[in-house]
């Protein structure tokens, strides 16, 4: 009689590929709740004869910083509410992390106060950020193409 060979069974560590995933699950939970949050409130102004900013006509690679301008004069970034001296704060800090060479855009609602939307551009200058960009509407939903 022979001997009996005993077969040890392979098994598969599943731990690590788990762990993949779930980073990946919230990667992509994080950016898309990023992309999302902007002040609902804002009612951007008619902007037909300004020109289109989109992918193609700004350079690769560069962070962009929007801010946005309510009516009643909520400055906020990602819907979080920033006073003038925590907008200073944050845009320092921001040139810190990525330098001065990125375009800026602020959105401003169609009747918003120039005082709150001047405070937005003065913080911007101050700490040396000049390419400033108004978001606005380019044509109203109730129009017929």
């Amino acid at each position: 009689m022979g001997k009996k060979r005993s077969q040890a069974q392979a098994e598969l560590d599943m731990t690590p590929m788990i762990d993949v995933v779930f980073q990946l699950i919230i990667f992509f939970v994080v950016t898309l709740k990023m992309s999302d949050d902007r002040d609902k409130t804002v009612a951007l102004a008619d902007g037909r004869a300004g020109v289109e900013i989109n992918d193609d006509n700004l350079p690769k690679g560069l962070h962009y910083l929007t801010i946005d301008v309510a009516k009643d004069g909520r400055i906020s970034y990602h819907d979080m509410t920033l006073t003038p001296e925590k907008l200073n704060g944050f845009i320092k800090d921001w040139v810190r992390r990525y330098g001065s060479d990125f375009p800026c855009l602020i959105r401003a609602d169609g009747e918003a106060v120039h005082k709150n939307v001047s405070i937005v551009m003065q913080t911007f200058t101050a700490n040396g950020l000049w390419k400033m960009t108004f978001v606005a509407v380019g044509r109203r939903k109730t129009e017929k193409k």
